[in-house]
């Protein structure tokens, strides 16, 4: 049986799971519903639901609350529960069913700093705010103060517990942009990879990668903000920055 160690993160105990899976099995019968309906009245893949019914992999608490609340039912019936979780307060399966409370530590003002695409010895800087938007249930981030101001984006931020980078991610029409960044630092800074594309003359765009930091604006003094040239008072801190995401492998460019 797990500990209660395991239990505060977010994990039901063996015997919990065991209880959840066949409360769930009894209402899918009594209903006459599909697993795969069940699923997407929760918010959950199909994949996540059947593991845990089949015993692969333990009901997490934030499972547990959504299905709870497209079936209506109380699923924990033991005495030793994890505290509940209010319904709109649990980001959904697809960005890592992390609760609200879980990642307040990421809602900040970041200044983004990345190669500039048009000038190669520029910094492009920029204003990102991460927040929790309850109309969505998740972490929500909103980019401004850009000088192209057209290619601003409001995008998801997924917080999976497996591999431990958080994802910022934009899906316009099927076109998708994902910058994957470390947790913070002890400063709040987060460094990482951007992929997306590069407009180039006319209507081309070719698909480019490059450096991207996450620096909280309040450590910055003076946080400037658009194309940064070298002569310029904040250029040799973003540099920094920018060179701290190679320089201390936070992420790796393989040559061809």
């Amino acid at each position: 049986m797990q500990t209660p160690d395991k239990l505060n993160d977010g994990q039901l105990s063996d015997e919990q799971s065991r209880e959840v899976a066949e409360t769930i099995r009894e209402e899918i019968a009594r209903r006459r519903i599909s697993r795969q309906a069940l699923a997407e009245q929760a918010k959950l893949s199909l994949s996540t639901l059947e593991k845990a019914l089949g015993g692969r992999r333990p009901f997490t608490l934030a499972t547990t609350v959504r299905l709870e609340q497209a079936l209506g039912v109380s699923l924990r019936k033991t005495t030793v529960t994890p505290a509940p979780v209010a319904g709109n307060d649990v980001a959904p399966d697809s960005l890592g069913s992390y609760s609200h409370r879980a990642v307040t530590w990421l809602e900040d003002v970041y200044i983004t700093l990345r190669p500039s695409f048009g000038d190669k010895d520029a910094i492009f800087a920029y204003r990102t705010e991460i927040v929790w938007e309850p109309k969505v249930s998740s972490l929500v981030f909103r980019e401004g103060e850009r000088t192209d101001a057209a290619y601003e984006h409001t995008g998801e931020v997924a917080v999976p517990h497996q591999s431990g980078f958080i994802y910022l991610v934009i899906n316009k029409h099927g076109q998708h942009r994902v910058i994957t960044v470390s947790r913070p630092t002890v400063s709040g800074a987060m460094y990482g990879i951007i992929s997306t594309l590069r407009a180039g003359a006319g209507s081309q765009l070719t698909p480019v990668a490059a450096p991207i930091a996450y620096v909280p604006a309040r450590n910055i003094v003076d946080p400037a903000v658009g194309r940064i040239a070298p002569d310029q008072v904040n250029y040799k801190l973003y540099r920094d920055h920018l060179r701290r995401t190679v320089d201390e492998s936070f992420a790796l460019f393989l040559p061809a």
